[in-house]
């Protein structure tokens, strides 16, 4: 059968749809709650540009390690901080050398109320609150940078009577948000669109209140053969996906 100039074209177009779906894959991602915002947004552009698909799992960096150690399916990790990744790598859960930095978390401390933060957080030192959530430092960085900005101001042993912890950073927007706590310790990521504070009111902490929130990622040894799981922490460094963590108020690692 001769092949006219028009069908051509065509049959490229269906060789390569098919081609694609032939070697498209699914990889299983733990994602620290943090980051569950721009991760879906970065998981649909990884979807159009490579054809893999991720299903995401959100929750506390610490309770994700223990899921891991304990069997957890999970073949590639967003942690919110560097400890997890380290210590999966010495258990041999993760592949030794795919440990990097994907961003810069920021803390802020934020309530749902507007005008009841002002751009310094004064308020932690005026008081008049009976509860200040924070997530667990047991399991997430940020509630461990929560607390090392109350030790910095001289505010722990003070304030430790009123503070009410979430499971993770996700649980403590909550208990924030729905007025279980007048205000408390998240992420930036959480309360900003475009460029700012969308709504109530908050202060977000100097850099140099608390240790760098490093958020790493690492590939798990059960991803290790999954072309979608390495595609993925690959795109996690391209321009698309540093655009929209930055979008969210993350900063970006030096190389």
């Amino acid at each position: 059968m001769q092949i006219t100039n028009f069908s051509r074209p065509i049959i490229a177009l269906i060789l390569l749809a098919f081609g694609q779906t032939s070697w498209a894959a699914t990889v299983l991602v733990a994602v620290a709650s943090n980051f569950s915002k721009p991760m879906a947004e970065i998981v649909t552009e990884f979807t159009k540009a490579t054809g893999h698909t991720a299903k995401l799992s959100f929750g506390s960096s610490g309770k994700f390690v223990s899921q891991l150690e304990n069997g957890a399916p999970f073949e590639v990790l967003l942690s919110a901080d560097q400890k997890g990744p380290q210590k999966l790598q010495h258990a041999g859960l993760a592949v030794q050398g795919s440990q990097f930095t994907y961003a810069l978390g920021k803390l802020v401390l934020w309530s749902a109320t507007p005008g009841y933060i002002d751009n310094q957080g004064k308020i932690l030192i005026t008081g008049g609150f009976k509860h200040l959530a924070l997530a667990d430092p047991k399991l997430a960085p940020y509630g461990t940078a929560a607390l090392e900005v109350l030790n910095g101001m001289g505010l722990q042993e003070k304030l430790q009577p009123l503070l009410v912890q979430g499971e993770n950073i996700a649980q403590t927007y909550q208990f924030i948000n729905t007025g279980n706590a007048e205000l408390g310790f998240v992420a930036l990521s959480q309360v900003i669109e475009n460029g700012k504070i969308s709504s109530g009111s908050g202060w977000v902490i100097p850099n140099d209140h608390y240790t760098p929130i490093r958020q790493d990622a690492v590939l798990l040894t059960q991803g290790a053969k999954n072309p979608a799981a390495s595609a993925l922490l690959d795109y996690l460094k391209s321009a698309p996906a540093l655009t929209i963590i930055e979008k969210y108020g993350y900063e970006l690692p030096k190389p």
